[in-house]
């Protein structure tokens, strides 16, 4: 069952500054790029910032060329601070000015893998759970000890202040940032376009030992893709298994090697991502969401809908009514 829709129509557009430090690695400040502008060119206005504006040097050996200066910082709704390679030298002072200037404004301030101790420098992430790439998570907790470093997952979001893990977290964090703007829906078809991960939770963990060779990272593929096209079905984790044709406890191994996360874990996260869908498309009511998803009750989805998404149903499909008019 499709619930692809148009992009729903934007009630403003959010300007957003990429903010490129000296050895900034260039896949990610290129990714809010890419996944913000993908599908919803509408929705944000996106500015590649420097301390100035002009060419700024990355870890790749090329320049960036920036648009705008710290001025565009302080003015934009979301702030992104992409990973670069000096994290032993705080960034200057007018940089870390401006980054508490744009938070004490009201602006959304989101670090991409060790962009995390520009943040840090600055005191945003003083008193709050953050994380930033596994390999050195430990850095920043001995550096910034007001900080609660959660190493384990892939982000955090403290609602004005969002931090990932390594690289492709950046990814999982900006499809993050469109399924809070703009619902599930776009942010899925934005996932499916760029090829990325559309059920990746910031709880996930980030990084996982493995000791199978790398081809069983797709071993799952084709049973996760058959799992999301059932799941108003009443699937369990022995469905999942004889699909998989594995046992029960090496389908749980492969589902940790490959998504983090337990088999029926996994499939909660999907049920209620594709709940949100029909919450923010459909005018059905709670029990009819509840069993297209699978989750059978509508006491049921509110409970898990709560625990992942943080709100009741309800108040989810409040926060969407009237968006989704076509652009």
């Amino acid at each position: 069952m499709s619930v692809d829709g148009p992009v729903p129509r934007p009630e403003r557009v959010r300007d957003v500054a990429v903010l490129a430090l000296p050895g900034a690695l260039p896949m990610e400040v290129g990714m809010p790029f890419q996944v913000l502008q993908s599908r919803t060119a509408a929705h944000y206005r996106l500015t590649l910032c420097g301390r100035s504006p002009g060419p700024v040097p990355t870890a790749g050996g090329f320049p960036v060329v920036a648009q705008a200066g710290l001025e565009a910082v302080v003015a934009a709704d979301t702030v992104i601070v992409p990973a670069y390679d000096d994290i032993d030298q705080p960034p200057p002072d007018d940089v870390l000015d401006a980054l508490r200037t744009a938070h004490a404004r009201g602006a959304r301030v989101v670090s991409i893998c060790v962009g995390a101790f520009a943040l840090a420098a600055a005191g945003l992430l003083d008193g709050r759970r953050a994380t930033t790439h596994w390999a050195y998570t430990a850095r920043l907790a001995a550096r910034y000890p007001l900080v609660r470093v959660d190493p384990d997952v892939l982000f955090v979001d403290e609602g004005d202040v969002l931090t990932s893990a390594g690289v492709a977290s950046g990814i999982d964090a900006c499809l993050h940032l469109l399924r809070t703007d703009l619902g599930a829906a776009v942010a899925n078809h934005v996932a499916r376009a760029i090829v990325a991960a559309p059920h990746r939770d910031g709880g996930q963990a980030q990084f996982i030992a493995r000791t199978t060779p790398p081809d069983a990272a797709s071993a799952l593929a084709g049973t996760r893709a058959w799992a999301l096209d059932h799941l108003h079905e009443p699937l369990t984790v022995a469905d999942l298994a004889r699909h998989a044709r594995m046992s029960q406890r090496t389908l749980a191994r492969a589902f940790a090697a490959e998504t983090g996360a337990s088999p029926l874990r996994w499939l909660t996260a999907a049920r209620v991502d594709r709940a949100r869908e029909l919450l923010e498309r459909t005018d059905w009511s709670t029990d009819r969401v509840a069993q297209e998803c699978g989750l059978g009750t509508a006491a049921n989805m509110r409970l898990h809908f709560h625990r992942l998404v943080g709100v009741s149903p309800s108040d989810y499909r409040r926060t969407f009514v009237g968006a989704s008019s076509p652009v």
